[in-house]
């Protein structure tokens, strides 16, 4: 069947297009994004403002329009973490529902992280042992393992890129500032790294979505013009070493780097502490870039459940 699947994520809205059956990877059709940015329409309360519903709503019309186009059968729609943290989550939904017609469900971050497990395995293979994957998103970072496709551990932390970087990076980042924020990262992960080290040392390690990808491009990964079958990791080392230049560049010298959206320059930086931080912090020298995240997770368990169904 062709599915829609609309993604409300803390920097983007996405409408994903799918050719999806029991027993075939999906298969993409046709993409819609927009740079919705919702983790940053946040006012001093922790609600989404009023500019922010707006752009939600009249997004989810749009995307609603094209799915219709490409001949969807059915909607999957979901948001992450700038829907699910906001004070405001329940009148945010209502009132694109109202707008639009739409129900969209919002995911727990253990089950964001635990989808994204699901997908990880599935493109990787029971070949890969003991798993454990991490998602830097927007507003928050997924850590999972496990040697299943459900996860032994997964939670989620609010250590996103543009959550941080709305938080901490608005002024001058000296060195004393910079080492400041590094230990806070440091500290929220590391309080619960048990969870995931208590299993032992992960036969292979992954990271998922668009922080993760430009900061392996950025370190030498394939662009994605060569494929997502192109094998592509981040290395500890690498990233290290571009850390402190990172810190130094302008936003225009950003946006000039390759895999960096000029959108997102400024959660290059914040991102790039957090992945140093869960390879630091886990004992991995690198992390390899799996191309499946959230929404093939999110397509593969609806193609799981119809199977049992039609079973």
């Amino acid at each position: 069947m062709r599915l829609g699947v609309l993604d409300i994520g803390s920097n983007t809205g996405h409408l994903l297009v799918v050719d999806a059956h029991d027993g075939a990877a999906p298969l993409p059709a046709f993409s819609y994004k927009q740079p919705l940015r919702l983790a940053e329409h946040l006012d001093e309360t922790g609600a989404v403002s009023h500019a922010g519903i707006d752009a939600l709503a009249a997004f989810t019309a749009e995307a609603l329009v094209v799915a219709e186009d490409k001949g969807c059968e059915a909607m999957l729609s979901f948001a992450t973490s700038a829907v699910r943290d906001a004070v405001n989550s329940d009148a945010v939904l209502r009132t694109v529902s109202e707008r639009t017609g739409e129900q969209i469900t919002v995911l727990s971050g253990e089950d964001e992280a635990r989808l994204t497990f699901l997908a990880v395995r599935r493109w990787f293979g029971w070949s890969a042992g003991r798993l454990a994957v991490f998602d830097i998103g927007g507003g928050s970072l997924e850590i999972a393992g496990g040697t299943d496709e459900r996860p032994d551990v997964a939670w989620s932390l609010p250590l996103g890129a543009a959550r941080l970087a709305r938080t901490f990076f608005d002024g001058e980042l000296d060195e004393t500032r910079i080492r400041q924020i590094r230990k806070q990262i440091r500290t929220e992960i590391a309080r619960d790294a048990g969870n995931l080290l208590r299993a032992g040392t992960p036969h292979r390690a992954a990271a998922t979505s668009k922080t993760f990808r430009s900061l392996a491009r950025i370190c030498g990964a394939a662009p994605s013009g060569d494929g997502a079958l192109v094998p592509r990791a981040l290395q500890l080392e690498a990233l290290r070493q571009w850390i402190p230049k990172l810190v130094a560049m302008t936003p225009e010298e950003l946006a000039d780097l390759p895999g960096v959206s000029p959108s997102r320059t400024h959660q290059i930086v914040p991102g790039a502490l957090v992945a140093e931080a869960c390879m630091d912090i886990f004992d991995l020298a690198e992390l390899e870039i799996c191309p499946w995240a959230l929404r093939e997770g999110v397509i593969l368990e609806r193609i799981d459940t119809m199977s049992v169904l039609d079973g």
